[in-house]
């Protein structure tokens, strides 16, 4: 078993080996907690939670790290604008993304730990990197010498005499405008702490890298992010970090962003979808189906049309485990290990759609058991199914999931109420043998784009493909 990655800093797959045997570290940049999330911002937690359950279906202990960024230029401008304090909406929006993380299934991270807690890590990072020729003190405000690490830019390969460094205001006393903020001087009505060098507050770059160190050493084996992310925030990290003498991430893994119109989902743009509306209007199941399975480096194009057709596809899985588990009279457990192709497909480069094209290659074979009446291989086939929807966390028989398709679903709840009436009227009559009258109405709900199904237990709908 070797599992492969795409590494952003080499630009190719590389074969995985963890720096200790049987273990995996990853230090995932999380929310900037300056609003609430849209499904862009998870689906960056989503790809790493596959991927981590995937080391541990291989056996692997993971140490999984994700950061919240509690301080930035925009949550400090938004609490002047509604006259809030700068960590009330913090911590609102933190709660937001928890909240997001936690409805699509996500796995809690092993440590969460808040930028704004690590000050002293902070400023024990700046000491050291002032003392080594790395950094210097301007004006209140501490800034990284580009010029002082050769290796800058080996992530992003820029050439350097192009570089544009991105520049916050009241950045003053820089020797040259590449140099980037390790720490920025106090304004007035701002939040700040001490340091030796006056007060302030910390440069986002900073945070990622002391808090890396702290829970993760001097060196750990993956860091990942989107792929926005790469310059200027990856490259800086890279810099201090190496810099201060740790070796830093042996793996660099980021995953490509929700797009609507070609554009990236942002705030800014207006074009921003939010988790929390979302799952009012779709089952969360089916946005992390949604969000899931396309692979990791592929830009998703949002749109209701691709929901829809995400909800139509894992419907039918859905629908197979339902009828499996009716045949069977009771509960079908998943099988110990996962189809070998499924296992191929996700070690390469986690290659989650070569993997899903696995399970619903074993839904139809189970499909076709079903119609044979060969209950011994439709179980069979269900254990396989359960045992890789396990794996990307979209077992519905999970109990993560149970009751999860009336929760937030009022339309789901309303639509099912009314088509119960109809089904009703369609048994009142097949019990007087008016069977006319009940293939009319079997056939006016498939056109209405529902399948209609008699089970041992009554008569069950389900949406069809749209």
């Amino acid at each position: 078993m070797t599992i492969r990655l795409y590494d952003t800093g080499a630009r190719q797959i590389r074969d995985f080996t963890p720096l200790t045997p049987g273990c995996v570290s990853i230090y995932l940049c999380g929310a900037t907690v300056q609003a609430a999330p849209h499904i862009g911002h998870i689906r960056s937690g989503l790809n790493f939670d596959i991927l981590r359950r995937w080391f541990e279906y291989r056996g692997l202990d993971v140490t999984f790290v994700r950061n919240v960024t509690d301080i930035d230029d925009k949550i400090i401008q938004k609490s002047a604008d509604q006259d809030r304090p700068w960590w009330a909406i913090g911590y609102e929006n933190e709660r937001a993304f928890n909240a997001g993380y936690d409805a699509l299934g996500c796995l809690p991270p092993t440590y969460e730990p808040r930028a704004t807690g690590h000050i002293p890590e902070m400023t024990e990072m700046m000491q050291v990197l002032i003392d080594n020729g790395h950094a210097y003190a301007a004006d209140g405000n501490v800034y990284f010498d580009v010029r002082s690490f050769p290796d800058y830019l080996s992530l992003s390969h820029q050439d350097l005499d192009e570089l544009r460094q991105p520049a916050g205001e009241g950045e003053t006393g820089k020797r040259d405008p590449r140099d980037f903020a390790l720490w920025k001087a106090v304004k007035p009505g701002e939040p700040n702490w001490e340091t030796p060098w006056g007060r302030g507050r910390p440069g986002w770059h900073l945070e990622c890298s002391a808090m890396a160190h702290k829970y993760l050493g001097r060196v750990f084996d993956i860091h990942g992010g989107g792929l926005d992310l790469v310059f200027p925030h990856h490259e800086n990290e890279i810099a201090q970090a190496k810099s201060y003498g740790d070796d830093f991430a042996q793996y660099w893994v980021h995953n490509a962003w929700v797009t609507m119109s070609g554009e990236k989902m942002s705030k800014s743009l207006g074009n921003s979808v939010l988790v929390s509306e979302m799952v009012k209007r779709w089952r969360p199941i089916v946005l992390r189906y949604y969000l899931g399975t396309p692979h990791y480096r592929s830009m998703i194009e949002y749109s209701e049309e691709a929901l829809r057709e995400a909800e139509s596809a894992f419907a039918r899985i859905e629908g197979f485990v339902q009828r499996v588990v009716e045949k069977a009279g009771g509960a079908v457990e998943p099988a110990p290990e996962v189809p070998p192709a499924f296992a191929a497909a996700m070690d390469d480069d986690l290659g989650v759609p070569g993997a899903l094209a696995i399970v619903h290659t074993t839904v139809r074979q189970g499909n076709s058991a079903l119609a044979a009446d060969d209950k011994e291989g439709a179980v069979a086939r269900l254990a396989e199914v359960r045992a890789m929807l396990g794996v990307l966390g979209l077992d519905p028989l999970d109990p993560r999931w149970a009751g999860e398709s009336d929760r937030g679903d009022d339309l789901h709840g309303a639509v099912d109420t009314l088509v119960r009436l109809v089904l009703d009227q369609r048994e009142a009559a097949r019990s007087r043998k008016d069977w006319a009258t009940a293939d009319a109405i079997r056939d006016q709900l498939q056109q209405s784009g529902l399948v209609i199904e008699d089970s041992p237990s009554g008569p069950r709908w389900s949406l069809g493909a749209r």
